[in-house]
């Protein structure tokens, strides 16, 4: 469960590097849904983001049991936006205003919080028991948690995106 675990965890960080960045997406998207959206607020979630990836990478169990709970907490999230219907443009993960929240993001994000609660009670997470694997099995997880974190960050970002976008072209030719 090593795998999912880093993927999960780099896609943490860089979506708490999105909300310092730019926090009025998630400001926004909270706004949306009646829950405390100050920008403040969101660049602090930010910052927990990005503490809590770094010391799970680093090995921390208690970490890992943190990126597991943010996980959830975005999978309800966006759950409660979808089932409320209310209007909302973005689910703010990212920072950005225009990633609408999709189905495919609640199944993304609930694998990626049982991955990071799977890897937590096991006990070896992190980059330490990669680096065991010696250089060549370091190396080749490293490159796929590279490449499955790319894939997972396009269907967070690029898939909503589509999606508004195909919906605007089939409004537009009705």
């Amino acid at each position: 469960m090593q795998l999912p675990f880093l993927v999960g965890t780099v896609v943490l960080a860089v979506a708490g590097a999105g909300k310092l960045r730019h926090p009025d997406g998630t400001a926004q998207a909270l706004r949306t849904q009646g829950l405390p959206s100050h920008r403040g607020l969101v660049q602090a979630l930010g910052v927990l983001e990005l503490l809590t990836a770094g010391a799970a990478v680093a090995g921390s169990t208690v970490a890992a049991w943190g990126v597991s709970a943010f996980y959830t907490g975005f999978t309800g999230f966006v759950l409660l936006a979808l089932l409320r219907g209310r209007p909302m443009s973005s689910c703010g993960c990212f920072g950005e205003p225009d990633l609408p929240p999709t189905r495919t993001h609640v199944g993304v994000t609930a694998l990626l919080a049982v991955a990071a609660g799977t890897a937590a009670s096991s006990g070896a997470v992190g980059v330490p028991p990669v680096l065991a694997l010696g250089p060549a099995g370091a190396l080749s997880t490293f490159a796929v948690t590279a490449l499955l974190c790319a894939l997972c960050l396009l269907t967070l970002t690029g898939l909503p995106r589509l999606t508004a976008a195909r919906t605007t072209i089939r409004g537009a030719a009705a």
